[in-house]
């Protein structure tokens, strides 16, 4: 039991070295996105999402890799360039700052939590998916009618309730149910999805209420 514990923990261990190993490289990626122009910003985006689909389809057969996670990582660390500049040059660059601390407070307070307590949370699994198609379709109502502040607003607090909520789900799905070695690349790439997720939408948060100040 104890053996068990021990190789649980390694196996832990090496999904949040993944983690920062993979936020190092996003933030590569933001810094080399400054030279892309922004076509090429577009196919990267396609590309973007077409890795997330694949890497869907792959791991349940075969686990994806870390050097995947990687190449990932660092295209969507270039494809965040253009709105974390557009944040920087409207709120300025402490207040992104301020928003990226934010974000990896709330992150680790909600990992900690998760891995700490006794409770499952596999039961949010369904609301956090429903919660997430109605960020979607959100999202595209959006392009066509502007947001007002109230709905900004909503918008961005139900984006942050979800992806903490799915940091909750998935680092407790992780320590109670553990993770099989083949799948840590999965299971860093969903938790660096919800980190970056989360620091967007706290992004957007700090954003609408800096414009209703004005």
């Amino acid at each position: 039991m104890r053996s068990y514990a021990l190789a649980r923990n390694q196996v832990i261990s090496r999904v949040f070295l993944g983690l920062g190993m993979s936020l190092v490289t996003a933030c590569a990626g933001v810094v080399a996105g400054q030279y892309v122009p922004p076509l090429l910003i577009g196919l990267l985006m396609l590309v973007e999402l077409g890795m997330i689909v694949a890497a869907m389809f792959m791991q349940r057969s075969r686990s994806i890799g870390m050097p995947f996670v990687l190449v990932f990582t660092f295209i969507s660390g270039m494809t965040l360039y253009p709105a974390i500049a557009y944040y920087v040059y409207s709120l300025g660059a402490p207040t992104v700052l301020k928003a990226l601390g934010v974000s990896a407070v709330a992150f680790f307070i909600a990992a900690a939590v998760a891995s700490r307590t006794s409770f499952d949370f596999r039961f949010l699994g369904g609301f956090l998916f429903v919660g997430l198609l109605a960020l979607v379709l959100m999202g595209l109502v959006s392009f066509f009618i502007p947001f007002s502040t109230q709905a900004g607003l909503i918008y961005s607090i139900l984006g942050i309730a979800v992806f903490v909520g799915y940091v909750l789900f998935d680092v407790n799905r992780m320590v109670h149910y553990g993770v099989a070695e083949e799948h840590v690349p999965w299971v860093v790439l969903s938790l660096y999805l919800d980190f970056i997720n989360l620091f967007l939408f706290i992004l957007r948060l700090f954003g609408v209420l800096q414009s209703d100040r004005r």
